[in-house]
């Protein structure tokens, strides 16, 4: 015959019975609504915009023929030569630094690229020529480039007298 004794703690109280209900219950919706936010966060579309790739960079009559103008911001050099435009990339393809034009082309100050007038690689580590892109002319008369629209070198835009 087997005898159990009561302790008089060992039988959970209705109260703490109720408070240890109340802490999962709480502990529960916590979870589900950090669950819900970060989930509707998840989901969320991230966007970010990146410098816009078509540049309006003004009217012909403000470019000299036989002349270039930097454009730092949009990181591009615009050449005159007669009537027609060409719009050349001044990020090294290299390593993505900003290349200075010279008398003979455009030089890279970080590592030594040097490129000719027309972009192509002369020395250095850069493996391939700067990026052309492609110049089209609004119908007020403004020219635009378009970063997106790389072209092939030597592609210019010629303007109609």
């Amino acid at each position: 015959m087997t005898t159990t004794t009561h302790h008089p703690g060992a039988i959970e109280s209705p109260e703490r019975r109720h408070f240890f209900g109340w802490l999962t219950g709480g502990a529960l919706a916590v979870y589900a609504a950090s669950t819900a936010a970060l989930s509707f966060l998840f989901l969320r579309p991230r966007v970010t915009y990146g410098p816009p790739t078509r540049v309006p960079i003004g009217k012909p009559e403000a470019f000299a023929s036989g002349n270039q103008v930097v454009f730092p911001e949009a990181k591009l050099v615009v050449r005159r030569q007669d009537s027609r435009f060409a719009a050349i990339s001044t990020v090294c393809t290299h390593l993505g630094c900003i290349v200075n034009p010279s008398d003979t082309g455009f030089d890279c100050p970080c590592h030594g690229s040097t490129y000719d007038d027309r972009g192509q690689v002369t020395g250095g580590p850069a493996p391939r020529g700067l990026a052309w892109y492609r110049i089209v002319q609004l119908p007020n008369g403004e020219l635009v480039v378009d970063k997106h629209d790389v072209v092939e070198a030597d592609t210019f835009l010629e303007l109609r007298a």
